[in-house]
């Protein structure tokens, strides 16, 4: 049985600076799996299960090829150290169900998670994101990070050409759950064709930083609004197919 990663709150000052070490056992042992995945056209993917513990600290993100997993219906990632998830996750197609359940270094997620067009189903630790309405989370400010993750040259929005992306938080409902996503957009007209964020979040794309001014947080409200939020939020989700 996976055991959960150990909580790592955000940090206000920035995204998570590790870098994949690709020579760990763990990244090399990922990588043939995703490669038989992608070879017998499997529908489900747990690739963390059955890796030592050892082995599955050391993976912090998804190798680009996940691209491949074209038939993928189920992708399980409970209880990972994952910090971040890359871009190529939207050329999942058939993608229906994602769960990255208690993993706690996962802040946030790539917009291009919102290319899966038959997604209907996640689980997500929402109290360890970015921009959570229960907590609030600060959001990193965007203009001084680096890319994290893929290869930086594509928009999140068109799919064009993005050698100098103008980068952006968007809050998105995606699947069960509402998440942080993170824009690689090559115009300031793919940041303006972005959705509308959901009420009670950041209602338009920003930067991140001290003066991104968030909705007050879920426990400052009275209890008996409280309640209203969460049956509203509850039947939301059950609507969408997922757990309240």
């Amino acid at each position: 049985m996976l055991r959960p990663a150990p909580r790592d709150e955000p940090a206000a000052g920035g995204l998570h600076p590790e870098q994949q070490d690709t020579t760990a056992p763990g990244w090399l042992r990922l990588l043939n799996l995703v490669e038989e995945a992608a070879a017998d056209g499997r529908e489900e993917f747990h690739p963390l299960q059955g890796l030592p513990a050892e082995e599955r600290r050391q993976i912090i993100t998804l190798p680009p090829t996940i691209a491949k997993l074209t038939a993928v219906r189920r992708l399980g990632l409970y209880g990972s150290n994952l910090v971040r998830v890359p871009p190529e996750v939207g050329a999942m197609s058939a993608l229906e169900e994602f769960d990255v359940y208690t993993s706690y270094r996962l802040h946030w997620l790539p917009y291009e998670l919102t290319r899966c067009a038959r997604l209907r189903r996640s689980r997500v630790s929402t109290r360890a994101l970015y921009g959570n309405e229960k907590t609030r989370p600060p959001f990193p400010p965007l203009d001084r990070q680096p890319r994290e993750g893929g290869t930086g040259a594509v928009c999140s929005v068109c799919g064009g050409p993005a050698a100098r992306p103008r980068r952006v938080w968007i809050t998105l409902r995606v699947a069960t759950d509402v998440l942080p996503l993170l824009v690689d957009a090559c115009s300031k007209a793919c940041v303006a064709a972005l959705p509308t964020p959901p009420e009670g979040y950041v209602r338009s794309p920003h930067s991140g930083g001290p003066t991104v001014q968030q909705p007050v947080a879920d426990h400052w409200f009275p209890p008996e609004r409280r309640a209203v939020r969460h049956e509203t939020r509850n039947r939301h989700r059950a609507e969408q197919g997922g757990t309240p």
